[in-house]
């Protein structure tokens, strides 16, 4: 089968895209053949090392995949050959990746992509949309009536947060360039602020003066100082990106406000908590309103490349769109 796929760690000319032998599933894994592939920012921390994980190599790059059942093991009962399925959580932790014409992956990280979605659409958000959800629910406990902060809101997580958490009942506070507030605000949040402003906590300040319950930032920014001074007593702060940030904890402040930070990674996550995601991605994802800003589609002979575009530039609240004509498959849509 073709692949992108990785002999050692190291840049993303390090990156080849040839044959390798296909995977086989074992008798609690499911043989998928791959529709479509994405590229997060994680994947390159993976590929360059800097999160480190177990590797066997070679090593299919990537997490993401949206395609259909081709073989099933002994032990799994859940699905059939021809289901139309997704997951989000292949390429670490000893698990080879999805940047592939076929890709095994575990029964138990595996979901049934909801009739009528399209697969571009799909892989495009499942990463995000569970790292947003992890980040609210899982991690920032947020609940209804609360008060949230996004910061970063026009990215691909971000976006996801803003939808996931007015979509739960609370209200969303966002900071976004002026350019995406009407965009931001369109997925539900109640004030949209730009992040240029020298003036933007204090405007989130004003616009909740018994303080912010949950601060998520999306952004990397990772600004303690500011982030802490604007939250309510017992109010909690996610970090989620930023892997190089070295910010100054006012931790005075912290805690005589009962304060908590988080800091999580979805790599981390269990597969119980990335099955709750899961439900709710695929209940939003349904419906039509968990979509991509905007996606881009390229061969997946061209992971090198959008791999080095998104460590020059980022990902910018577009999605690359990997494709692959996977065996005996033609890539529809459910």
């Amino acid at each position: 089968m073709r692949a992108a796929y990785i002999e050692e760690l190291g840049p993303p000319d390090a990156i080849q895209y040839g044959e390798l032998d296909a995977p086989r599933p074992g008798p609690t894994d499911v043989l998928v053949d791959v529709m479509a592939t994405t590229v997060n920012p994680v994947d390159t921390f993976v590929r360059s090392g800097l999160f480190r994980t177990p590797l066997p190599f070679p090593f299919v790059i990537g997490r993401d995949l949206v395609g259909r059942v081709a073989e099933t093991g002994a032990g799994v009962h859940d699905f059939a050959v021809g289901d139309l399925v997704w997951s989000n959580s292949l390429g670490h932790e000893g698990r080879q990746g999805a940047a592939a014409e076929q890709a095994v992956v575990a029964a138990d990280r595996l979901y049934r992509l909801p009739a009528g979605v399209d697969a571009e659409t799909a892989v495009a958000v499942v990463h995000p949309a569970a790292t947003a959800y992890l980040g609210l629910f899982t991690h920032g406990r947020v609940r209804a009536g609360e008060t949230v902060v996004v910061a970063g809101a026009a990215g691909n997580v971000g976006s996801a947060m803003v939808v996931l958490a007015a979509r739960a009942g609370a209200r969303v506070i966002a900071t976004a360039r002026q350019r995406d507030a009407s965009y931001v605000s369109s997925l539900g949040a109640a004030e949209v602020f730009d992040y240029t402003d020298p003036e933007v906590h204090e405007l989130i300040r004003k616009a909740a003066p018994d303080g912010v319950d949950v601060y998520l930032d999306a952004s990397g920014t990772n600004d303690l100082a500011h982030s802490v001074d604007v939250l309510a007593r017992r109010g909690r702060i996610v970090l989620l990106a930023g892997a190089r940030t070295q910010p100054v904890l006012p931790a005075g402040r912290l805690y005589m406000k009962d304060g908590t930070i988080a800091g999580f990674v979805i790599s981390h996550a269990a597969t119980a908590e990335l099955a709750e995601a899961a439900e709710t991605i695929n209940r939003l994802l349904a419906a039509g309103l968990l979509r991509p800003r905007e996606v881009e589609v390229r061969p997946l002979s061209e992971a090198a490349e959008v791999h080095r575009r998104i460590e020059t530039h980022g990902p910018h609240g577009s999605r690359i769109v990997l494709r692959t004509t996977a065996p005996d498959v033609t890539p529809v849509t459910a």
